[in-house]
């Protein structure tokens, strides 16, 4: 069985760490769909403009490679309980396909580029897309159904300030970047860190890549406080 991307899609999360556990978490989370020369006719897309929720079929790629095992231990246990793998979500799959639903923002044709604005979205730069399908509520959504371990939201970060001089660099970059603040609280009110630093005294300092930029950050007694918001390069 052969299997071909039919779109990549362009995200402001540029490494795993920080992109949240789940789709729809993340409202600022914006993406750009690109499709592939072979699918990039707009007769794909007719009526799909009618749904506001698309299912997106994805590939795992910056980890298919190191392969899998049958148990996982999944963040919301801590870390440190081992469910079968077909019990998670993770991203170490046998065939290291993925499923999120994200928000379907339009689409758009830019000379042979055909693009589809999303949003929600929890997928990684460049990430490979297998398969584009409508939300449909009457079938997919199932209020009563069981969520096992994961039946609650996870906790979240009550609080997120900016120094003074992350202040001043998201004004620079707030043009270049709408919803840049948005992005970055609703992004570390998740607690990125590993499960098991939660619970414990952490005075790590973090980075994490959004679009071009490289946000660093702390855990203090009252929330999290962004220290500085650089391009990637400086």
């Amino acid at each position: 069985m052969e299997i071909s991307p039919i779109a990549y899609i362009k995200s402001p999360y540029k490494q795993k760490f920080a992109i949240p556990r789940q789709p729809g978490l993340v409202k600022a989370a914006l993406g750009e769909i690109i499709f592939e020369a072979d699918y990039a006719d707009v007769n794909c897309l007719r009526k799909l403009g009618e749904f506001s929720h698309l299912w997106l079929l994805f590939r795992f790629h910056e980890t298919v490679e190191k392969g899998w095992t049958p148990t996982v231990q999944p963040p919301r246990l801590g870390g440190k309980e081992k469910v079968g793998v077909f019990a998670t979500r993770s991203t170490f799959r046998p065939n290291g396909i993925g499923l999120s639903v994200v928000e379907n923002l339009g689409w758009q044709q830019q000379g042979k580029e055909l693009l589809l604005r999303v949003g929600s979205i929890d997928l990684l730069d460049q990430t490979p897309i297998l398969d584009i399908k409508p939300y449909i509520p009457y079938a997919d959504s199932i209020p009563q159904a069981r969520a096992g371990y994961a039946e609650e939201a996870p906790t979240k970060i009550e609080k997120v300030e900016f120094s003074d001089s992350a202040e001043r660099q998201l004004d620079d970059f707030e043009e270049k970047y709408p919803r840049l603040r948005e992005l970055i609280i609703s992004v570390l009110i998740q607690d990125p860190r590993p499960a098991w630093r939660h619970k414990q005294p952490d005075e790590k300092q973090y980075g994490m890549s959004l679009y071009e930029l490289n946000i660093k950050w702390r855990v203090e007694s009252d929330g999290i406080k962004v220290l500085e918001i650089n391009l990637e390069n400086d």
